[in-house]
C-alpha cells in the first residue's frame, strides 16, 4: 500500500490491493480500494480491470450486508452493457421470488442494444420471440456484419418454428463470405444458400430465394470459382447432393481389381 500510494497508481494496482485486503478479511478497507481503481478507471481507460472491479465491488458490498446495493450495481452494469454475461450477473443479486419480475425488466432494458448482444442474450435466456421480431426487422447488412459464431445457432434454433427468418439469417452467412472474398470458405457459403432455400421455400417464400439468387449474379459473378457451383444450387444440385467422401472412396473401392 505505502509503494502504491508513492508511485503512479492504475486500477489493476487497487484491483489486486483490493483483494489482498478480502482474502484479510477487511471487505470495508478492499472497498474502498475498489472505489479507488473505478474512479482511476474512469480518468485513464487503460486497464482491463474495470470488469473485475465492479464485480469485486459488488461481492463485498453483499458480504457487508449491502445486497441493495450490489443489485443497482449489477443493474447499472447490465444497462450500460446489456449480453448474456452481465444478465448473469444481475440475477445473481437478485432475491429469491423476484427473478421473474427481474427478467422480464431485463429484457426490456435490452431492447435498444445491438443485434450481436441481443442474439446472445436473447439465445441465452429463450426470449425466442422478442430476437424473432428483432431479425425479421433488421437490415440484410447489419446481419451479415455479425460473426457466424452468433448467427449459426439461430439460423439452426429458428429452421423448424421461423423458416423465413432462419432462411434470412442463412442468406447472410452466405453473403458475409462472398464479400469478405474468402474463396477458401465458398463450400461453407454454397451450404448456407442451399440451408436459405430450403427455409424460403418451407416458409412460403420462393420470391425471396429468386432475389437472392439475382443478388448473388449481379453482384458476385466474376467469382468463377464459387459461381459454378452456385448456379448447380440453383439448378437443384446443391451440395447435399453431392456424395461424401466415404460414398466416393466406396465407389472406387468398388471398381478395384481383388488381389
Amino acid at each position: 500500500m505505502a509503494l502504491c500510494e508513492a508511485t503512479e497508481l492504475s486500477p489493476t494496482d487497487c484491483l489486486e490491493l483490493a483483494k489482498m485486503l478480502q482474502a484479510r478479511r477487511k471487505p470495508a478497507d478492499a472497498l474502498a480500494w475498489v472505489e479507488r481503481g473505478l474512479a482511476l478507471e474512469k480518468k485513464q481507460s487503460s486497464s482491463f480491470a474495470e470488469h473485475d472491479l465492479a464485480k469485486l465491488k459488488r461481492d463485498l458490498l453483499v458480504k457487508l450486508g449491502r445486497g441493495d446495493a450490489a443489485l443497482e450495481a449489477a443493474w447499472a452494469d447490465f444497462r450500460a452493457h446489456p449480453s448474456k454475461y452481465s444478465y448473469a450477473d444481475l440475477i445473481r443479486y437478485v432475491p429469491e421470488g423476484e427473478c421473474a419480475v427481474w427478467h422480464n425488466k431485463a429484457m426490456d432494458a435490452a431492447a435498444g442494444a445491438d443485434l450481436y448482444s441481443l442474439i446472445e442474450l436473447w439465445l441465452e435466456t429463450k426470449e425466442i420471440e422478442r430476437l424473432v421480431e428483432r431479425l425479421r426487422g433488421a437490415r440484410d447488412d447489419e446481419i451479415e456484419g455479425i460473426s457466424h459464431y452468433a448467427t449459426e445457432p439461430v439460423a439452426k434454433q429458428l429452421a423448424k418454428t421461423h423458416a423465413d427468418v432462419a432462411g434470412k439469417v442463412y442468406r447472410a452467412l452466405g453473403m458475409r463470405i462472398l464479400k469478405a472474398k474468402k474463396s477458401k470458405y465458398y463450400d461453407a457459403a454454397l451450404a448456407n444458400f442451399e440451408d436459405a432455400r430450403r427455409c424460403y421455400e418451407r416458409a412460403g417464400l420462393g420470391g425471396k430465394w429468386e432475389d437472392l439468387v439475382e443478388a448473388v449474379r449481379a453482384a458476385h459473378h466474376r467469382k468463377t470459382g464459387f459461381m459454378v457451383g452456385f448456379e448447380d444450387l440453383v439448378a437443384g444440385a446443391g451440395p447435399s447432393a453431392r456424395p461424401t467422401f466415404f460414398e466416393r472412396a466406396k465407389a472406387r473401392w468398388s471398381t478395384l481389381p481383388e488381389r
